[in-house]
C-alpha cells in the first residue's frame, strides 16, 4: 500500500514510518519544515515538505492522489497554546479527512487522544486540546466516503514497546508507550474490519494482532 501520514516527523509517527517500510509499504510523510526530512528518511518515508495550517484542500489533496490509506498523526504538540490546537489538532485534521476524500482514499486512520470530546469544559490549554482533538474526530465520523477508524491512546510514554495492549471502545485511562500505539496503527491499517469504530488503548496483556482482530469481530 501506499500510505501518507501528516504530522510525519512526530514521535508516533516515525515509529510507524519504519514499521510499515519494513512491511514492505511506500510511506509518505508530511512535514512542515525542511529540516525534518533526513528523520523521515532515515524512518524510509518520503518527506513531503507542506505546512497544514496554511495549505489548500487541492494541496493536501493532491499528496494524497494515488494512496491507499492516510493517518492523521499531527498535532500542535507541547508547549503550544490554545489556538495552534485549533488550526493543528482540529482545523489540519479537519482538511485532511476533507482531502482524502477528495482523492478518493478510503482507508482513513486517526491518532486521537483518549477524553476527547468537542464539549469538553475548562479553560487550560489541555482543555482547548481535548475539545481541538473532540471535534476534529466528530467530523471524521461524518465522512461516509471515508473507511475510518480513531484511536484514542492513553498517556504516552517513551518506554519501550510491549506488544501488549487493552484495546476497547473504553478501556479507562492509563500509559502506552509510542511503539506500541504506532504497531497497533500498522495493524489497524490492515484490518479494514475496523472502519467505524473509536477504540481506545493502553498497556494490557493482549498481543497487538490479536487485540485488534478481537476489535474487528475476527
Amino acid at each position: 500500500m501506499r500510505i501518507v501520514i501528516a504530522g510525519g516527523h512526530g514521535r508516533i509517527a516515525l515509529r510507524l514510518e519504519r514499521l510499515l517500510t519494513a512491511g514492505g509499504h511506500e510511506v509518505a510523510g508530511i512535514i512542515r519544515k525542511m529540516e525534518q526530512s533526513d528523520a523521515v528518511r532515515e524512518a524510509g518515508a518520503e518527506p513531503v515538505v507542506l505546512d497544514m495550517e496554511s495549505a489548500s484542500l487541492e494541496m493536501v489533496a493532491a499528496v494524497l492522489q494515488g494512496a491507499d490509506a492516510a493517518v492523521f498523526a499531527a498535532g500542535a504538540g507541547p508547549g503550544s497554546g490554545a489556538a495552534r490546537k485549533e488550526t493543528v489538532d482540529r482545523d489540519a485534521a479537519v482538511l485532511f479527512a476533507d482531502a482524502a476524500e477528495r482523492a478518493g482514499v478510503r482507508r482513513f486512520v486517526v491518532v486521537s487522544s483518549m477524553g476527547a470530546d468537542a464539549a469538553h469544559e475548562g479553560d487550560e490549554v489541555f482543555d482547548a486540546y481535548l475539545r481541538a482533538k473532540g471535534a476534529a474526530d466528530e467530523h471524521v465520523r461524518g465522512k461516509a466516503a471515508l473507511d475510518w477508524t480513531i484511536l484514542r491512546p492513553g498517556m504516552l510514554t517513551d518506554d519501550a514497546g510491549t506488544g501488549l495492549v487493552r484495546l476497547e471502545a473504553s478501556t479507562g485511562r492509563g500509559p502506552i508507550p509510542r511503539d506500541d500505539v504506532a504497531a497497533l496503527l500498522a495493524e489497524l491499517l490492515d484490518t479494514p474490519a475496523t472502519a467505524g469504530l473509536t477504540l481506545e488503548a493502553v498497556s494490557g496483556d493482549t498481543p497487538v494482532s490479536v487485540a485488534v482482530r478481537a476489535v474487528a469481530g475476527n
